[in-house]
């Protein structure tokens, strides 16, 4: 008996091991896992298209500014945008938001669109398209600080250090309008940027936390075209409008690449890579909006080029690296 048994005992372990490494495999080309990197691909890609739009809206809000009201412009783009995004799914028959799902919605579209957005592009009419990119780079900062106060789980040391390195290398790149600070007109440019980066990093945690309650993409419209025509109201109330007729064509173009780009393409990408990717790696949008508006503004009209602008650079994307890195960890 125990002969047989020691002859038999290796072949039943023979057995479960080739049956565990069997399982191990399937497990590796399991479909699920195939879906997986798929989404992780796919969410990257959102996240480089917002990174290349959102730089461009920069240099295109600045020139719509130019020629109109800066909160007339920002209640026209977000109504057509949430025009598009409503009729949409509308046509799709996607069931409205109820009872307590209209919440986040309403609580978003003040965050996201009146704040947010009709703050930036107001300021962009004290203050130039390349600085309000850095400020809008600020961002990131407060979620780290919200984290720090706030969330549960610690932020990691690597992903704090690339935030800090990142937005130092969009100081170094406008450093040059320090100086600026002396007219008021600058400085309070600067401080409605700046409250309109607080409240684009409360949205950012806020959409990450209740965007799986409700659709995010009708949700979107929905915050458009309720803050689009509130801010549109606004800039009427304050005398802040020019009538349609004399609205130029720089602004109208402006206002279509803005829709277009910047709203329906821009948003739908940014909601993706933030349901599917940390909230901290997303951010990185901010300090790459920077140098694209910067190369956008060189190429376009004809703004220099210096050397601590490409040291600039240098950090910031060594800051981004930082931040992939603690991402991925």
């Amino acid at each position: 008996m125990n002969k047989r048994f020691q002859f038999t005992l290796p072949k039943v372990s023979d057995a479960l091991n080739g049956i565990t490494a069997a399982k191990r495999h399937a497990a590796s080309i399991h479909p699920s896992n195939f879906r997986n990197r798929n989404t992780n691909g796919k969410a990257l890609f959102a996240l480089s298209i917002v990174c290349f739009f959102w730089g461009t809206t920069w240099i295109a809000s600045k020139q719509g500014v130019e020629y109109m009201p800066a909160l007339q412009m920002a209640g026209l783009r977000q109504t057509i945008a949430g025009a598009v995004y409503v009729i949409y799914f509308l046509a799709k028959k996607t069931a409205w938001p109820k009872g307590k799902e209209w919440w986040p919605v309403m609580v978003l579209s003040f965050l996201n669109f009146v704040l947010s957005n009709g703050l930036s592009t107001w300021g962009l009419k004290y203050i130039s398209a390349g600085l309000g990119s850095i400020i809008g780079a600020i961002f990131p900062l407060w979620l780290v600080a919200i984290a720090l106060f706030g969330a549960k789980t610690e932020m990691k040391r690597k992903a704090v250090i690339g935030l800090a390195l990142g937005f130092t290398g969009i100081c170094v790149i406008f450093y040059q309008y320090l100086q600026d600070f002396f007219n008021a007109d600058f400085r309070f440019g600067i401080f409605i940027s700046l409250v309109s980066t607080w409240s684009w990093a409360f949205a950012t945690l806020y959409t990450k936390k209740h965007a799986a309650r409700f659709n995010p993409y009708f949700a979107l419209g929905l915050q458009m075209i309720i803050s689009g025509p509130l801010v549109y109201l606004i800039s009427n109330v304050t005398n802040n409008a020019i009538p349609f007729i004399e609205i130029p064509w720089q602004s109208w173009a402006a206002i279509g690449y803005l829709v277009l780009f910047g709203s329906v393409i821009s948003f739908v990408a940014y909601l993706y890579a933030l349901q599917n990717l940390p909230t901290e790696q997303v951010s990185i949008y901010a300090y790459i909006n920077p140098v694209v508006a910067l190369l956008t503004g060189a190429i376009l009209f004809n703004e220099k080029l210096t050397i601590a602008i490409a040291a600039g650079v240098c950090i910031t994307l060594y800051g981004v690296r930082l931040v992939n890195k603690a991402a991925k960890s």
